[in-house]
């Protein structure tokens, strides 16, 4: 059940996300100086990590998106829900962790 939450809360940040970045980039056709501000903002430590989040959000919703479609296609899969959400996590942090290294490098050390 825990992860049919996680699935929800993910798309719907992935859904927030996109309709910021519809309108963030819409802006430009308004105000190009606004436009410019707003993307200046986006280069704050507060922001990277919420980039951060976003692409633990994608990670999370896509693999476990595979979860569910493997579930739903195969009685191996159904009968070993478990185990496949143990590697949704891990293959979760496999990949998270050294993107975070880098990006919260750069984030956070200005390389």
């Amino acid at each position: 059940m825990w992860m049919w939450v996680v699935h929800r809360v993910t798309g719907v940040a992935i859904f927030f996300f996109l309709l910021i970045h519809v309108l963030d980039t819409a802006l430009v056709r308004v105000s190009p100086e606004a436009y410019n501000d707003v993307i200046g903002s986006y280069k704050t430590p507060i922001y990277g990590l919420i980039e951060s989040g976003l692409v633990a959000a994608i990670l999370l919703h896509a693999f476990n998106g595979l979860r569910i479609i493997a579930v739903d296609r195969s009685t191996w899969a159904l009968r070993h829900q478990k185990q496949l959400v143990w590697a949704v996590w891990i293959l979760f942090a496999v990949l998270m962790a050294p993107f975070l290294w880098r990006h919260l490098g750069h984030v956070f050390g200005g390389a």
